[in-house]
């Protein structure tokens, strides 16, 4: 399943600048001829932001906006009708610009942890603490998640779906450092088994690759690969050596590393070798063949790009695919 196919070089995390479905699915087809994703565009407000257009996507379950963030709801109100009408309108925008395309394209949803940790149940805990709760948010998602696929499946028939689930939260919720309600507890830490399980069955939703995206420090490689996922998003920056021996057994089990290596925000970009030099170093200090990095590596931005200027998204997503040349170029 992870033959370079079913990849391109480069590609974008999920969120971008604005409020123009339009304009971001142009941004992105641009940008990524070999590998487009569906955007997000969090500044429309809440359901458009990545927890609530996933709670927009499952099946039986709603929710609606608190001041506290989202909150589970008995049926489906204006928070869940808003974040599927903007999600319709992403997808038909998407629907546009890929007339003809084929090959791969990525879809994001937040994955079951980082969604059973941003959902409140009606007494205002997250669903977190509650492991029914979670299995049933995990199942829902799961069955959601199938539907949407199959949706941008009859919306661009070419396209080989790659399913991006984003996890910030997972090893926070693996290390018992979700705080509750009140700020002054923390969730207790969700065991292992328990987390690997939720996520096989989520990830069995796709009968397509699977990639989990995080862009906290600690990022459990192992445990992702466990889970089937094949391949695993982060930002490069935040590697430690105590991640290079996970890192080096995954791409020996043939795992795609998306690195994360573009800054987010608005920065003076390095030249395009420069960008990619760190992951050089990596393959060299892990003693793997340089002849397989451009095919084991797919190059992003750090994060999603919301939080940057219309004008540096655009040139951080240009300048993925520059580097993601000069680590096919010049692979030493």
């Amino acid at each position: 399943m992870t033959d370079s196919a079913q990849w391109g070089p480069a590609t974008g995390v999920g969120s971008l600048p604005g409020g123009d479905a339009r304009e971001a699915a142009k941004t992105v087809t641009g940008s990524f001829e070999d590998f487009p994703f569906l955007a997000e565009l969090p500044a429309r407000g809440p359901g458009a932001d990545m927890i609530g257009r996933t709670l927009g996507l499952l099946v039986d379950l709603y929710a609606h906006v608190e001041p506290s963030g989202w909150r589970i709801s008995d049926r489906p109100g204006r928070d869940t009708r808003r974040a599927r009408s903007w999600l319709g309108e992403d997808l038909d925008a998407l629907e546009e610009f890929t007339q003809g395309y084929e090959g791969p394209l990525k879809v994001q949803a937040v994955g079951p942890w980082t969604l059973a940790a941003a959902l409140e149940l009606r007494g205002g805990e997250a669903a977190l603490g509650d492991p029914g709760a979670c299995r049933d948010l995990a199942a829902s998602l799961a069955e959601g998640l199938r539907e949407h696929l199959a949706d941008v499946a009859k919306r661009v028939p070419g396209a080989r779906i790659v399913l991006q689930l984003d996890e910030p939260s997972l090893t926070a919720v693996l290390l018992g450092r979700i705080r509750t309600a009140s700020g002054y507890r923390t969730h207790r830490a969700v065991d292992r088994q328990v987390v690997e399980a939720a996520l096989r069955d989520v990830i069995a939703a796709h009968d397509g690759p699977v990639t989990v995206h995080s862009c906290a420090p600690g990022v459990p490689f192992a445990l992702l690969r466990r889970a089937g996922a094949a391949g695993v998003s982060f930002d490069f920056g935040l590697l430690t050596e105590r991640d290079e021996e996970p890192i080096g057994e995954a791409v020996e089990a043939g795992t795609k590393l998306f690195a994360g290596v573009v800054p987010s925000t608005d920065t003076a970009l390095s030249d395009p070798g420069g960008s990619v030099m760190g992951v050089r170093t990596l393959w060299r200090r892990l003693g793997l063949n340089p002849g397989t990095l451009a095919e084991s590596v797919v190059i992003t931005p750090t994060c999603g790009l919301a939080g940057a200027s219309p004008g540096y998204a655009r040139a951080a997503l240009a300048h993925c695919v520059r580097a993601a040349r000069s680590l096919a170029d010049n692979p030493e």
